[in-house]
């Protein structure tokens, strides 16, 4: 059976989602960052970076980071069409996921959730705020242009739309207005019962 490890609301709900999709047998593994148990040396021994999401597959092996956990689930599971064979909605694919996780995960919401990290200088800290705010606003800007016409980000269903749902929950959460196509996305998103299940079982509905 699948394990992931998690802790929410982490990009993890993403994955957690994904597996929803397959349908096939997982458990969780809450993972709790509060008591720093992502730096102790039980999930360690699991994840050396100490980040989630963390996937265990059935042969004990692990796998790290959302676009390669995402990737896996998907040809590891073709039935669920997750993923195109197209080369240029696969490459489409793999554009929105990098950009989300490598630039407005890694580095938008770092520099809002947590300034301090990027300066010591408290006065300084405001602005690089500031810089994530306008990041994550130019991100979601971007995306409303790509969902012009759409219902998903690359035609089909697939596992960018999943990436994007958690740049789009925590917009909701800290009570961004959305642009229209991205605002749609999201109320389609919510529609999915694998969303729903996920929100349902992390106690995030």
């Amino acid at each position: 059976m699948l394990t992931l490890c998690y802790m929410p609301p982490t990009c993890a709900i993403g994955i957690h989602v994904l597996l929803e999709e397959i349908g096939k047998p997982y458990q969780l593994k809450k993972i709790d960052f509060a008591h720093h148990e992502q730096h102790k040396p039980d999930y360690l021994t699991i994840n050396p970076k100490g980040k989630v999401p963390t996937l265990i597959r059935e042969d004990g092996s692990v796998l790290t980071e959302f676009p390669a956990i995402a990737v896996w689930l998907a040809l590891t599971n073709g039935e669920a069409k997750l993923l195109s064979a197209d080369p240029d909605k696969l490459a489409r694919t793999l554009e929105a996921i990098d950009y989300i996780t490598a630039t407005l995960h890694a580095q938008a919401w770092a520099r809002f959730f947590r300034p301090q990290n990027f300066t010591e200088v408290e006065s300084e800290q405001a602005k690089i705020r500031q810089q994530g705010v306008e990041m994550a606003h130019r991100g979601l800007q971007l995306f409303d242009k790509q969902l012009e016409g759409k219902s998903w980000l690359v035609g089909d269903y697939s596992i960018a739309d999943c990436a994007l749902f958690f740049f789009e929950f925590w917009s909701e959460r800290v009570k961004w207005q959305m642009p229209s196509n991205v605002a749609k996305h999201f109320a389609r998103m919510k529609e999915r019962p694998a969303v729903q299940k996920m929100l349902t079982m992390q106690g995030l509905a």
